[in-house]
C-alpha cells in the first residue's frame, strides 16, 4: 500500500513543552532516576490546594452535569463571567457575547477557525506561548512574530508591530501578563497597539488567562476596557488562578462593534454545537470561583507560596555567574537569559538537554516560545521554595565547568 501523506500543515505545528525534552524526562524517570519538571505551570501536579469554594460548588451540584448544556456554556456560568468581565471595565457586553471551553486551548483553536482565511497574517509576540501560532497554522494563516523587549521589561515593540503590518495582517494578539516572560504591560503599551488596530481595522485577541495572578501591587489591564469600540476577542479561564487545570475550564468574551459581535459568535456558535457542549462540570464552578479571589490573592502577597517561590528562585540565580533575567511580576514563569558566549553556546535545546542530564532539572529552551536566538529558557517557579532554590543551585553548580560541545540534539 502507498504510505498515506498527512496534512502538510502539521510539519509545522509543535509544542515544546511536551515534546522531545519532556519525553526523555520520562525516560529517565522511567529508570528510577528523579527529575524535576519544571515544564509546565500545572500548579495542583506540585501540591497546590483546589479552594474549597470551587470544591463545594462542584459537589454540590454534581447532578446538574449529566445532561449536554447550552452550546455556548451555562447561563449562569455565562452571566457570571460577564459580570467579571464587566469589573474588569468591560462596556456593552452581554452573556450572549460569552463562550465556554474546554480551557483556552479549544477556545483558541474555535477562533482561528472563525476568523483566519488563509494566507491571512496574525502577529504574535515572542516570546510567545506557541499555542497561538499553532492555531494560526492550522487555520493556514501566517504567523508573523513581533518582538517584546527584554532590555524595556519584556514589553511589545510598538514600533516593530507597526512594521510588521501588511495588508494581509488579520489580528493582534496580545498576552498579558504574559507567558512566559511574566511580564504586565502598561496601559501606555496597550493604548498604542490599539491605535495601531484602529488604523489599520484590525481585530485584537487578547490572552489575559494569568490576570488573576500579579504581585507586586499591579494590576492587569484589559484591552477591551480601553478600547469598548474595537474588535475584541478576549480569553480567560480558571486553570491556573484556582488550580483546576485538569478541569479545562476556558471562555471567551466578545466586545465591540454590534455587527462584529453578533457575526463572529454567530459562527462560533456554530463551532461550538459541532462539539454539543464543553464539560458540564467545569462550568457548575465558575461562578463560586470568580465570586472567591481571596484564595488566589493569598498565594501573591509575601508570605504566600507564588510570591515566596519566585523570591527563592530569583535568590538563587542572581548567584549563577552567566544567567540574568528580567523579574517576573504576575504568573510562574520566568525566562533568563543565558550568557551564551561564557558557555560556548549555538543549540539551546542542547543547553537544556544537557542541564537535565547534569542536574536531572527540566526546563523548556526559548526556541519553544518562539524565540529566535539560542539564549533564553523558560522555568516554571511551582515546587516549594526549598525545592526550586536548591534545584536552581544545582543548576548553577552544574554551569560551573558546562561549555557546550557539537553533539547532536534529541
Amino acid at each position: 500500500m502507498t504510505p498515506i501523506k498527512l496534512a502538510d500543515r502539521m510539519e509545522f505545528v509543535n509544542s515544546d513543552i511536551r515534546g522531545p525534552l519532556f519525553i526523555e524526562a520520562n525516560r529517565m524517570e522511567a529508570r528510577g532516576e528523579k527529575v524535576l519538571k519544571l515544564n509546565t505551570g500545572n500548579p495542583g501536579k506540585f501540591g497546590f490546594p483546589m479552594p474549597e469554594s470551587v470544591r463545594d460548588s462542584l459537589l454540590s451540584q454534581v447532578e446538574r452535569a449529566v445532561p449536554y448544556c447550552d452550546v455556548q456554556g451555562m447561563p449562569e456560568a455565562r452571566e457570571a463571567i460577564c459580570e467579571y468581565q464587566q469589573g474588569r471595565g468591560f462596556q456593552g457586553i452581554t452573556p450572549a457575547d460569552v463562550c465556554i471551553g474546554n480551557g483556552v486551548s479549544e477556545i483558541a483553536s474555535m477562533i482561528g477557525s472563525a476568523l483566519f482565511n488563509p494566507g491571512d497574517e496574525v502577529l504574535i509576540p515572542t516570546p510567545s506561548y506557541s499555542l497561538w501560532t499553532n492555531v494560526a497554522v492550522i487555520a493556514e494563516a501566517t504567523p508573523v512574530l513581533y518582538r517584546c523587549d527584554e532590555a524595556n521589561s519584556w514589553y511589545p515593540d510598538v514600533e516593530d508591530i507597526r512594521r510588521k503590518i501588511t495588508p494581509k495582517t488579520k489580528a493582534i494578539l496580545v498576552i498579558n501578563p504574559n507567558n512566559p516572560t511574566g511580564a504586565v504591560y502598561p496601559t501606555e503599551i496597550l493604548l498604542d497597539i490599539i491605535a495601531l488596530a484602529w488604523e489599520h481595522d484590525l481585530v485584537i485577541i487578547s490572552d489575559e488567562i494569568y490576570d488573576r495572578l500579579v504581585m507586586d501591587d499591579l494590576s492587569a489591564v484589559s484591552v477591551a476596557a480601553l478600547a469598548p469600540d474595537l474588535p475584541v476577542v478576549t480569553c480567560n479561564g480558571l486553570s491556573k488562578s484556582h488550580i483546576v487545570c485538569g478541569f479545562r475550564c476556558g471562555w471567551m468574551v466578545v466586545s465591540g462593534p454590534a455587527a462584529f459581535r453578533t457575526s463572529f459568535m454567530g459562527a462560533i456558535h456554530k463551532l461550538a454545537a459541532m462539539r454539543l457542549c464543553s464539560n458540564a462540570l467545569t462550568q457548575l464552578v465558575i461562578p463560586a470561583a470568580l465570586a472567591d479571589p481571596g484564595s488566589t490573592r493569598s498565594m501573591l502577597l509575601p508570605g504566600g507560596r507564588l510570591f515566596e517561590q519566585r523570591e527563592a528562585t530569583c535568590r538563587a540565580l542572581d548567584q549563577i555567574p552567566g544567567i540574568s533575567y528580567v523579574k517576573n511580576h504576575a504568573a510562574f514563569y520566568l525566562f533568563p537569559k543565558i550568557d551564551t558566549e561564557r558557555f560556548h553556546i549555538t543549540s539551546d535545546r542542547q543547553f537544556a538537554l544537557d542541564v537535565l542530564h547534569g542536574t536531572h532539572v527540566l526546563f523548556i529552551p526559548g526556541s519553544g516560545f518562539d524565540w529566535a536566538a539560542p539564549d533564553h529558557f523558560r522555568l516554571v517557579m511551582l515546587p516549594e521554595a526549598e525545592i526550586l532554590y536548591d534545584a536552581m543551585c544545582r543548576v548553577g553548580r552544574f554551569l560551573e565547568t558546562y561549555r557546550q560541545t557539537d553533539h547532536p540534539v534529541i
